[in-house]
């Protein structure tokens, strides 16, 4: 195999297709747009969602009520039984919890959640707790301290 012997696979090169070049060409004249219309001219064709002037779609749909959704606090979930990682009489707080991966992203607080079971003694610090993730902090010999 020689530079001078290369080829590009079969099939896999195409001539480029000049539109509007004449008639010999096969696609001359309207340039495979058809005859007259919209579509048929430069810059032709409609907006997207345009429904030839009959009220869209995305106007007809009812827009009332009220969602919260950009006003809500958004906490970040940590599980009790992932506060097992942490050395026995430590302070857990959010830093704490960031440095060991257990919350990533924007957060407006933390809560902790009660699922499994703790086997460490630890002061935890949040934002909030719930009512068993609490009594199992506490039952460990830690404290739950809101924050």
């Amino acid at each position: 195999m020689k530079l001078n012997q290369l080829a590009p696979a079969e099939g896999s090169k195409k001539n480029a297709y000049r539109k509007g070049r004449g008639h010999g060409s096969g696609n001359g004249k309207t340039a495979g747009r058809g005859a007259n219309g919209q579509n048929s001219r430069s810059g032709g064709g409609v907006r997207i969602g345009f429904e030839g002037g009959q009220m869209p779609l995305y106007r007809r749909m009812p827009k009332v009520g009220f969602s919260n959704f950009r006003f809500k606090d958004q906490y970040a979930e940590v599980n009790i039984e992932a506060l097992n990682i942490f050395e026995d009489n430590e302070l857990v707080d959010e830093v704490m919890l960031r440095e060991a991966g257990l919350v990533k992203g924007v957060c407006d607080g933390i809560v902790i959640l009660g699922r499994g079971e703790l086997t460490k003694n630890l002061t935890v610090r949040a934002e909030r707790f719930t009512k068993s993730a609490a009594e199992k902090i506490t039952a460990a010999g830690g404290k739950a301290e809101v924050v």
